[in-house]
C-alpha cells in the first residue's frame, strides 16, 4: 500500500510541474493585471464573465451521455483520409487587392488596404496541450507554411483555447510580426512565448484601436477561456471588427448565440464579409457554440452581406458529423437569401470583387 501512495505523489508532483513549467500552458495573471480587471464590469469575484449570465457546468446524464459517445466513437466525425489543402496563391496573397485566405477551423490571412493580417493563427497539427492526446489537424501540419508568408501586420487573438492560440505556431510566427492584438490578460501567454510586451495591445470589449489606417473593435462573445485546470476565465474572449477603405470585415470568434450580435450589428455593421463560427455544436454545450442555422442568424444580425461558415474542417471537437456544419449551413443559408461561400482549405478569395462564389463542395473529396 505504501508503494502505491508513494507512487500516486509522484504522479501528482510530475502532473502539477509539467502545468506550471511547461510553457504550452502560457503565462499566469499579475496581482497588478487582477487589481485592474476588478474595476472592469465583465470581471467579478476574480474571472472574466458573460454579458448574459451563463451557466457552463453541464449535468451528470449530459457527462455521461458525452462519456457514452466519446467512447463509441460517432458516424463520420472525421474525414477518410487526409484532407488536401489548394495550392495557395501567393501572389493573389502578395497583392494589393484584399483579399481572405482560409487555413481551415479558425485561422486565416486577411489583407485589408495592403496590410497583412493573421487571426487565430493556429496551424499546429493538433488541438492539444500534448502531441499524444487530443484531436489532430485533418490537413496534417500547417506550421511549415509560416515559412513562406509574407511580413505580417498584425496578429489577431480571439481567446486562448489551443484551438485558436497555438504555441508552435506563435512560436515560429512572432519574429515576423508588427503586431499582436489580444483580449485582456492573452499578453501573459505570448510574452512567455517570447513576444516583446511592447509589440502586444490588449482590449477589453467595445474598445477601439487604430492600426495604421485601419480600426479594430474587440467585441463581445459569449464563451470562455482557459487552458489549464485552474485557470478558467482568467483571460478575456471576444470577436474582431477590423474596418478597411474598401472592407468591413467581422469574426464572431467562438461563442453561442445572443443579443450580443444585433448590438455589433447597430455599432460597426454593415460588413462586407463575415465569418461565423458555427461547426463545433452540441445541445450539450449550446450555451458556448452555435449551431449551423444560429451563426446564419448572427450573420443577419451583424448586417453581413457575405458570409462564411468557420470552425470546421480541421479539427473534430464535437460529435457530429464533420461535414454537416457546412451541409447544414448552406441549407440556412438559402432560406435565409444569405450569400454563403465555402472556399477550398488555402484558396485565396478576392474581396474587392463579387463574392457570389459558386460552392464546390471540396468536402466530398
Amino acid at each position: 500500500m505504501i508503494y502505491l501512495f508513494v507512487f500516486l505523489v509522484v504522479i501528482f508532483v510530475v502532473i502539477t510541474l509539467f502545468l506550471y513549467l511547461h510553457p504550452v500552458f502560457g503565462g499566469n495573471t499579475s496581482k497588478e493585471q487582477i487589481e485592474t480587471f476588478k474595476k472592469l464590469k465583465n470581471y467579478v469575484n476574480g474571472k472574466f464573465v458573460n454579458e448574459v449570465p451563463t451557466n457552463l457546468q453541464m449535468s451528470l446524464s449530459d457527462n455521461f451521455s458525452m462519456m457514452k459517445e466519446f467512447i463509441s466513437g460517432g458516424v463520420d466525425r472525421t474525414p477518410i483520409g487526409q484532407i488536401p489543402v489548394s495550392e495557395i496563391n501567393w501572389n493573389k496573397i502578395n497583392s494589393e487587392e484584399d483579399s481572405l485566405t482560409w487555413f481551415g477551423h479558425s485561422s486565416f490571412l486577411l489583407s485589408i488596404d495592403n496590410k497583412k493580417i493573421l487571426v487565430d493563427p493556429m496551424l499546429g497539427p493538433i488541438a492539444s496541450p500534448v502531441s499524444f492526446a487530443g484531436s489532430k489537424r485533418y490537413t496534417g501540419d500547417l506550421v511549415p507554411i509560416i515559412d513562406k508568408m509574407p511580413h505580417i501586420d498584425a496578429v489577431f487573438i480571439t481567446h486562448d483555447h489551443y484551438d485558436h492560440l497555438d504555441f508552435p505556431s506563435i512560436r515560429k510566427l512572432k519574429d515576423k510580426v508588427g503586431h499582436f492584438f489580444v483580449p485582456l490578460g492573452v499578453s501573459n501567454h505570448l510574452i512567455r512565448w517570447g513576444v516583446p510586451k511592447e509589440k502586444i495591445t490588449e482590449l477589453n470589449w467595445w474598445d477601439e484601436t487604430e492600426f495604421q489606417g485601419l480600426t479594430a473593435v474587440l467585441t463581445p462573445s459569449k464563451h470562455f477561456s482557459g487552458r489549464g485546470l485552474f485557470n478558467r476565465n482568467s483571460t478575456l474572449w471576444g470577436g474582431w471588427v477590423i474596418l478597411g477603405k474598401n472592407t468591413r470585415f467581422y469574426t464572431s470568434g467562438d461563442g453561442g448565440y445572443d443579443e450580443h450580435f444585433k448590438e455589433i450589428g447597430k455599432k460597426y455593421g454593415p460588413f462586407d464579409i463575415t465569418l461565423i463560427e458555427g461547426g463545433q455544436y452540441d445541445r450539450r454545450w449550446s450555451w458556448v457554440h452555435m449551431t449551423p442555422e444560429e451563426a446564419v442568424q448572427a450573420h443577419l444580425d451583424v448586417n453581413g452581406k457575405n458570409m462564411m461558415l468557420i470552425h470546421w474542417g480541421a479539427f473534430t471537437l464535437a460529435y457530429h458529423g464533420w461535414t454537416e456544419p457546412i451541409e447544414r449551413s448552406i441549407i440556412a443559408a438559402k432560406e435565409k437569401e444569405v450569400n454563403l461561400i465555402a472556399p477550398d482549405i488555402g484558396e485565396t478569395v478576392q474581396l474587392n470583387s463579387d463574392l457570389h462564389i459558386p460552392i464546390s463542395s471540396w468536402w466530398d473529396f
